[in-house]
């Protein structure tokens, strides 16, 4: 069962969540964590069939505490006044900061599918209807100050008051502090620094109600849960430990109205990029910056199918959001089409969805990796290729859908991609292709004769991406310095899509043309990739086990100066795979006469040198005549 499923069985009768959100700067991608946790709740909860609201609220109230990035010189005669009375930066339309970027957010909201009740702080105070909250606490301010110092060891003095009035001189909320509470007005003083690095000291008596100023987070929390009457809320791990904020909030309802707290949700950390994120510090990255990369069911998956009490970490990099949008496909999947699909799989697939009633039931999902691939092909009409990969054309959803991913790839390029994930097939061979080493020239030789042999029936993906391993064992060199002899040939980079991918939508003439132009010599090349004889016996007898058999020819440069000879074996192992080592022959002492005469001295050190290796290595080893380089 999913883990929003199981939360709902807990329950019974109508439910209230709650759930909000400071805008005092652009909203991070972790605040949608929280966002979309109290949304598969309130859909579980519906699934169900029990009454369910899901409230968010703007907490426009709450002081400028830090400058907004990129905005700091702009804002900083404004710290500690509320957010909604701090005017929004130049050039925007909002009517103030609050606004201007809580606007953003909730442009996610509609796309992914929260239909949340929105309300505004400003509204809820200058409205009144904290006024009997507000009222009662400054009451009760005693039991207020026994809640801190017993549940979080936080000692207030004996005259402090639960509540920050706006100053009437300076406009901020953040430096006053009320003294007292008498009919129906406090007392407050605010110390707040002005420009000039005075402070303001202005002392005044106001009514607390109707906007004049705001209860603690901590209280505000109560009043919330009171007035609304919240049952669910959840909250972030840093505020949910022992003795923290949630335990403040939850002693002071039950000492000062008497009800039981809402049933807490606590949920860890979204971690982009392994830091925790803070939108006034620019630390990760914008909800808006994700929500252009990934599709609004993916986003949603990302954020719910992890039980909230495990952290949730993702990257932007390459790797990372290829796994995600194939996970994502592979639940889409199971969910349509394996009957014994996981139903937890299954729930977090629906609950990933938009619109669950509105479900298009199975489709076919293009490749994100593809895509990627396919925005260095720019000859090419994606819709067109997807189609020949599916076998038939895309529905109006299926290219709906290719549509949306193709539009967050090239998003994610300009975002996060770097200076490779930009890079296009190159028309020409680059010039830089001149820097490859000698190994990995010779590997694109061994996999231009490699590709040769595939005929275009078989020019797939993954028979060619076969036979850029099977080169890179042939030649043999680390299969990742292949892949990037690869990418500099054909992409003028040093990283790229997965090469069977790319070659398979090149034309075979023109992959075979490229990896033969790039200049190529025979003896450097065997002169990069030569073991000694001793190394070689060394792992034939660690690779014993697992070699089925080996040949053994002579290969002979014969056009060179000096003549080079080369021994090579190629070792078959017990999984088909083949190995190719080589190692470099001594020359004949003469090399004056024929080319016959040279070839049968290079024959028989060729020879002998097969055969000290069978013997001393344990391996019968065929001996084949071999012929010239080419």
């Amino acid at each position: 069962m999913h883990w929003a499923d199981k939360l709902a069985q807990k329950v019974e009768g109508a439910q209230i969540i709650n759930d909000s959100k400071t805008p005092s700067g652009r909203v991070h991608v972790g605040a949608l964590r929280g966002v979309l946790i109290h949304d598969a709740i309130y859909r579980a909860l519906r699934d169900r069939g029990l009454p369910a609201r899901y409230l968010f609220g703007v907490d426009d109230y709450d002081p400028l505490d830090e400058l907004p990035l990129g905005h700091e010189a702009f804002y900083r005669e404004w710290l500690g006044a509320p957010l909604c009375n701090v005017p929004a930066p130049p050039g925007s339309e909002a009517s103030d900061v609050a606004e201007h970027f809580i606007g953003e957010f909730f442009e996610i909201f509609d796309e992914l599918g929260v239909r949340a009740e929105r309300y505004r702080m400003r509204d809820v105070y200058r409205s009144g209807r904290f006024n009997e909250s507000i009222d009662v606490i400054l009451r009760n301010a005693d039991a207020v100050r026994k809640a801190y110092l017993e549940v979080s060891g936080s000692r207030r003095p004996e005259d402090w008051y639960p509540f920050h009035a706006i100053c009437e001189r300076c406009g901020r909320i953040d430096s006053t502090t009320v003294t007292a509470y008498a009919d129906g007005q406090v007392t407050y003083t605010c110390r707040a620094k002005t420009g000039d690095g005075s402070s303001c000291d202005f002392t005044a008596r106001t009514s607390p109600f109707d906007g004049r100023g705001k209860l603690p987070w901590k209280l505000e929390w109560v009043a919330k849960w009171r007035v609304f009457g919240v049952t669910i809320e959840g909250a972030g791990k840093d505020h949910t430990t022992r003795g923290g904020s949630r335990d403040v909030a939850a002693r002071c309802l039950r000492e000062i109205f008497g009800g039981p707290p809402p049933l807490n949700v606590p949920y860890e950390f979204f971690l982009f990029g392994g830091a925790k994120m803070s939108s006034s510090r620019g630390v990760g990255a914008t909800a808006r910056n994700v929500a252009d990369v990934l599709p609004p069911e993916i986003l949603r998956f990302l954020m719910i199918r992890t039980a909230p009490n495990r952290p949730v970490e993702f990257a932007a990099e390459r790797d990372q959001i290829v796994k995600l949008y194939n996970e994502f496909d592979r639940y889409h999947q199971r969910a349509h089409g394996e009957p014994t699909v996981r139903e937890a799989e299954k729930r977090a697939y629906q609950l990933s969805l938009i619109e669950p009633e509105l479900a298009q039931g199975h489709y076919y999902t293009a490749s994100f990796q593809i895509i990627l691939t396919l925005l260095k092909l720019p000859h090419l009409d994606v819709a067109t290729e997807m189609e020949k990969r599916k076998g038939s054309p895309l529905t109006d959803h299926e290219r709906r859908d290719l549509e949306c991913r193709l539009a967050c790839a090239r998003q994610w390029v300009q975002n996060f991609g770097d200076e490779e994930d930009r890079a296009s097939v190159q028309e020409r061979l680059p010039a830089s292709a001149r820097e490859l080493s000698d190994l990995q020239r010779g590997f694109l030789r061994v996999l231009a004769q490699r590709v040769e042999g595939v005929s275009a029936d078989g020019w797939t993906e993954e028979q060619l991406q076969a036979q850029l391993f099977d080169a890179a064992r042939l030649t043999p060199i680390p299969p990742n310095d292949g892949f990037k002899a690869v990418y500099r040939a054909f992409l003028d980079c040093g990283s790229g899509p997965r090469g069977g991918t790319l070659f398979a939508f090149l034309g075979r003439q023109f992959v075979i043309d490229r990896l033969r132009e790039v200049p190529f010599s025979t003896r450097r090349f065997w002169e990069a990739s030569a073991v000694a004889e001793a190394d070689l016996l060394d792992w034939v007898r660690a690779q014993r086990e697992r070699i089925r058999d080996a040949e053994a020819s002579l290969e002979l440069d014969a056009e060179a100066d000096a003549p080079l000879g080369a021994l090579e074996v190629a070792f078959t192992f017990v999984d088909e795979r083949r190995h190719l080592r080589r190692v470099l022959l001594e020359p004949p002492q003469t090399q004056t006469g024929s080319r016959a005469q040279v070839r049968r001295a290079f024959e028989d050190r060729a020879r002998e040198c097969a055969a000290r290796l069978a013997g001393e290595g344990g391996l019968p080893i065929r001996f084949r005549a071999g012929a010239s380089a080419p």
